[in-house]
């Protein structure tokens, strides 16, 4: 049996294996490293594929996250709403921009934002709400966005973990995550959905204006070369990371149906132990499954993850420490901020390996190991 990983790159490299060299060799040979024609080409694609006006590639998904909050002009000490069951990216830019994380409670079906919880935490500081699309699923943007309308905020998606998602509107629309909200951002991260082979990033937006401002803030405020408009930074997807994304993206549904095949057959298992919660699949969403997540009562979590790993099976936590409990956050006082879902999950979830390469062989080698504790550990 080929040996087990949470992603395995290798042989899905091997797969599109000509296309990428000689994408790569052609970027060599053009020597247009920065802002060349497969940057160009990969944007008008991406546009395409998620039915948006404007994406803006950057250098990676934190930068996204944190030219989106520039862009919207929010100032030290405004207020975000943001789940604290995400990876720390999502508020780390948060706190790094001076301003401040307010973290709201998951649901623990869909393991994204609680939007029922949202009006509560909402004061006359909050200017923004970033819903995470966790693990593959669709947060609930219909109820998001009509509390961000009523009150007048900003929504920036972090869809790092769900591009290729489908969304219904209440309108009976079909929509991608990532172009609900004001701004869009996403991670190109190896290991993601679509993923490059470096780092790579990519800001979505409808709003004109608003996509003319994040462009220049990701090229040092630049409104034409040499006359900076507004304060900047230095963002750029480079032109062999474009390459791999165009070949990639072509294939971006195929490698989303197989993973669904994978969580098919995880699902078919785990859903008929007693205890084990498989992912919840929304009926106004498609789920991606960026991550195949399992949360454990009555087990114990960290010993299955040790006994898999005995095994030579990966499985992963994401995440052990939610980031209102986080050291960086201390000056915020948000340790004491009441998440009891959010605190109970993070001793629960376990995620399982899941790619567009793995075999039948390889899916039943981990259910019957993973059984084989399950039984006896309840």
């Amino acid at each position: 049996m080929k040996k087990i990983q949470m992603v395995d790159l290798v042989s899905q490299y091997e797969k599109i294996k000509p296309a990428i060299d000689s994408a790569i060799m052609d970027v060599l040979q053009s020597t247009q490293f920065i802002n060349g024609a497969e940057v160009a080409g990969f944007q008008k694609e991406l546009e395409l594929y998620l039915g948006v006006k404007h994406v803006i590639p950057c250098a990676n998904g934190t930068d996204a996250l944190q030219i989106s909050m520039m862009a919207l002009g929010l100032k030290p000490g405004d207020e975000v709403i943001t789940p604290s069951f995400t990876y720390i990216a999502t508020t780390e830019v948060i706190a790094l921009l001076g301003l401040k994380p307010v973290f709201v409670e998951v649901n623990q079906e869909t393991f994204c934002m609680d939007a029922s919880k949202l009006e509560a935490a909402i004061t006359s500081k909050t200017k923004a709400i970033v819903p995470v699309h966790l693990y593959g699923q669709a947060a609930d943007m219909n109820a998001v966005m009509a509390i961000a309308k009523k009150h007048k905020l900003f929504v920036i998606e972090d869809n790092a973990q769900a591009i290729g998602s489908d969304y219904h509107l209440l309108d009976g629309s079909l929509v991608k995550t990532g172009t609900i909200g004001d701004i869009g951002c996403t991670s190109f991260f190896p290991s993601k959905n679509l993923g490059c082979y470096g780092d790579g990033g990519a800001i979505c937006t409808n709003d004109d204006l608003l996509a003319e401002k994040l462009r220049m803030i990701a090229n040092h405020g630049q409104s034409k070369r040499y006359y900076h408009d507004v304060v900047g930074c230095n963002s750029r997807l480079d032109n062999i990371q474009a390459a791999v994304l165009r070949i990639k993206l072509r294939q971006l549904d195929n490698y989303i149906d197989a993973r669904r095949e994978v969580a098919d057959f995880y699902d078919a298992f785990f859903g008929a132990i007693e205890g084990v919660k498989i992912p919840f699949r929304a009926d106004d969403s498609k789920h991606v499954f960026h991550q195949y997540t399992l949360s454990l009562d009555g087990y114990n979590r960290d010993g299955l993850n040790e006994f898999l790993a005995s095994k030579d099976i990966p499985s992963m936590i994401y995440y052990p420490v939610p980031a209102h409990r986080q050291k960086m956050f201390e000056e915020f006082g948000s340790a004491s901020t009441d998440l009891p879902i959010t605190d109970w999950l993070t001793h629960r979830v376990l995620s399982l390996p899941i790619h567009t390469e793995m075999d039948l062989e390889q899916l039943e080698f981990i259910t019957k190991t993973a059984a084989e504790y399950l039984t006896l550990k309840k």
